[in-house]
C-alpha cells in the first residue's frame, strides 16, 4: 500500500490518500475515515489488519439483504450496504479454525446464556433495575444496570431498529453477544479494534475488564500471585509479539492469564477455547469436575499440568494441584452443609418468598458467589490472601451467621422480623 498525508482543507486535519493496493471502494472507506474517526484509522494502520491489507470493507460490509445491512451517509445512494457491528461469523471468514475452538468455550453461547436464556437473571438485573420501587420492567432505566454490568461482559441479544443498527443498549456487548447474522461472540473483547494486537490480547489487562471484582477477582489474584509479581517487574522487557503457536518461555518468564490457558506451550497447541485446560468449574453453587458443554475435565487437568511442566517440576505441580482439589472438596463441604440447612426451613415453611429479603438466603448467596468463589480461585491461581482471608476466613464466619439463624428459626418455628444482616459486601 502506498499512501499520503494531504492537508484536507482543515487545520490540522489530515486525510489518508490511497493511490494503491485497495478496491476503490475500500480505499473510499479509508479516506473518508481517515477525515471523520481519524483514531480508528490510526489504530487500523499500526495493526496487522492494515500491513495485510485487510480493510474496512473487508469486514464491515455485508450483502443487501443481511439483517445487519445499513448505509452510512457516504454510501447512500449506491448499492454497497455495510454494518457497524462485526461478529465473530465474518472472523471466522479469515480466521475459522480460531472461531471454531472459540465457539466450543465459555466465552461464547454460554457466556451470553445467564442474560439472554436464564428467567432467575433476568429477574435479578430487574430488580436492581428498581422494579420493587416502581419502575416499569424493560424500561431503558430498569434494563440500565444489565445493560452498563452484566452484558458488558457476559454480551447479550442485539436489538435492531427500522435502520438496522442496534438499539436498547444492546451493543456494543461483552464476550458472548449474539448478533442477528447468527454469529455468537465478539472477538474485539479481547483484541480489541482496530488494531487488534496480538501482544494486548496476551497481556492480562485484556482480561482484567471482566475478570476481576468481589466475585471473581482473577486480576487481582493474578496480581498478588507469584506470576503476577514478575509480571509487574519484567514484562515491559518481554517478547509480546512473537508469532501465533511461537510464543514460549524464553520470550517471557512467568505466565500470565493467556498462557495458561490459550497459548501454545511445550508440547502444547494454542486454542481459542479458554474451557480446555480446566479441570474444575469454579463458578458455580457446587464446584464439580467439567462435563459436557462445559469442557472435559478430566483432560482439562492433563493439558494444564502440560503448561505447568515447561517451568516446574513433578513435585511443585502435584502439590499445587491436591491443593486445588483438596480446596474444592473444603468448599463443597460448606455448601452441602447450607443446602441442607435450607431444605429443612423451606420444608417448613421458614425461608421468605423474596431471597433478597431474607437474610439466610442473602448469605448463602455471598457463600457461593462471592467469598466461596474467591476462596476456590484464589487457591486455583495460588493467591493466599483472596483464598484466606477474602476466601474461606468469609466462608466460615458467613456460614456460621447462616448456622445461628437457621437455628433460630428452628426453635422458634418463625422467621426473625428484622434481618440481622448489616452489610453484603466483602468484608
Amino acid at each position: 500500500m502506498t499512501a499520503l498525508a494531504a492537508n484536507a482543507g482543515v487545520v490540522g486535519e489530515k486525510k489518508l490518500v490511497i493511490k494503491r493496493g485497495y478496491t476503490k471502494e475500500a480505499a473510499s472507506c479509508i479516506e473518508c475515515h481517515s477525515v471523520k474517526t481519524p483514531g480508528i484509522i490510526a489504530g487500523w494502520k499500526n495493526g496487522r489488519m492494515g500491513s495485510a491489507a485487510i480493510s474496512c470493507y473487508d469486514c464491515h460490509a455485508v450483502e443487501k439483504d443481511s439483517p445487519m445491512a445499513s448505509q452510512c451517509e457516504g454510501l447512500r445512494g449506491t448499492d454497497i450496504y455495510i454494518s457497524p457491528m462485526v461478529s465473530a461469523k465474518t472472523c471466522a471468514r479469515c480466521h475459522p479454525h480460531e472461531a471454531e475452538e472459540f465457539s466450543k468455550s465459555a466465552h461464547a453461547k454460554l457466556a451470553g446464556k445467564p442474560i439472554i436464556e436464564s428467567e432467575k437473571f433476568k429477574k435479578l438485573i430487574s430488580t436492581e433495575g428498581a422494579d420493587f420501587l416502581g419502575e416499569k420492567k424493560g424500561s431503558m432505566v430498569n434494563r440500565a444496570s444489565g445493560a452498563g454490568g452484566c452484558q458488558a461482559c457476559h454480551g447479550t441479544e442485539v436489538e435492531l431498529g427500522p435502520d438496522n443498527k442496534p438499539v436498547n443498549m444492546t451493543w456494543p456487548g461483552g464476550v458472548g453477544t449474539r448478533y442477528p447474522d447468527g454469529g455468537i461472540g465478539n472477538c474485539t473483547v479481547c483484541h480489541t479494534r482496530h488494531q487488534f494486537s496480538v501482544a494486548e490480547a496476551r497481556k492480562p489487562e485484556a482480561c482484567a475488564s471482566c475478570h476481576l471484582g468481589p466475585d471473581h477477582p482473577h486480576i487481582e489474584i493474578y496480581e498478588e500471585s507469584k506470576h503476577g509479581q514478575i509480571f509487574n517487574a519484567h514484562g515491559d522487557e518481554w517478547n509480546w509479539e512473537a508469532a501465533s503457536g511461537a510464543w514460549q518461555p524464553g520470550d517471557y518468564t512467568a505466565p500470565t492469564c493467556a498462557v495458561c490457558h490459550m497459548s501454545g506451550i511445550g508440547s502444547l497447541e494454542s486454542t481459542h477455547n479458554v474451557t480446555s485446560r480446566l479441570k474444575w468449574d469454579l463458578v458455580h453453587k457446587r464446584s464439580e469436575i467439567r462435563t459436557g458443554e462445559r469442557g472435559d475435565g478430566i483432560e482439562g487437568d492433563k493439558k494444564m499440568r502440560q503448561v505447568c511442566v515447561s517451568c516446574h517440576g513433578a513435585t511443585h505441580i502435584e502439590a499445587q494441584r491436591q491443593l486445588l482439589d483438596n480446596t474444592v472438596a473444603l468448599y463443597n463441604k460448606y455448601w452441602d452443609g447450607a443446602v441442607k440447612m435450607k431444605k429443612e426451613l423451606a420444608e417448613k415453611g421458614l425461608l421468605k418468598e423474596d431471597k433478597w429479603k431474607d437474610p439466610y438466603q442473602e448469605l448463602m448467596y455471598y457463600l457461593w458467589h462471592h467469598c466461596g468463589r474467591r476462596a476456590r480461585h484464589g487457591a486455583a491461581m495460588n493467591g493466599p490472601d483472596y483464598s484466606h482471608w477474602h476466601g474461606f476466613f468469609q466462608v466460615f464466619q458467613v456460614y456460621k451467621d447462616m448456622e445461628d439463624l437457621y437455628n433460630w428459626r428452628i426453635k422458634n418455628n418463625k422467621i426473625e422480623d428484622l434481618s440481622p444482616v448489616m452489610s453484603t459486601g466483602p468484608i
